[in-house]
């Protein structure tokens, strides 16, 4: 015989990992959207291709990646 909390709860479950996991997608579209990831992404990247040497500071990536923008705005709004 089948519990009934078990049979109401698998959807259940299904349910709110489908959710969580929707949830998780998101969020990781808007902060790679927003740059939020775009420091960890250069050190890692900088790690792989040039391991003797050290990499920005987070403040220098910022400046630099700011300046960058300034010299070639490209299709930005403002």
């Amino acid at each position: 015989m089948t519990n009934r909390t078990d049979a109401a709860t698998t959807p259940l479950r299904a349910l709110l990992s489908a959710v969580a996991r929707v949830g998780r997608g998101i969020r990781w579209y808007m902060t790679t959207l927003m740059g939020d990831t775009a420091y960890a992404t250069y050190v890692a990247h900088h790690r792989r291709q040039h391991p003797d040497e050290e990499p920005l500071t987070e403040r220098q990536f910022w400046r630099q990646r700011m300046d960058d923008q300034d010299r070639n705005p490209g299709a930005r709004c403002c």
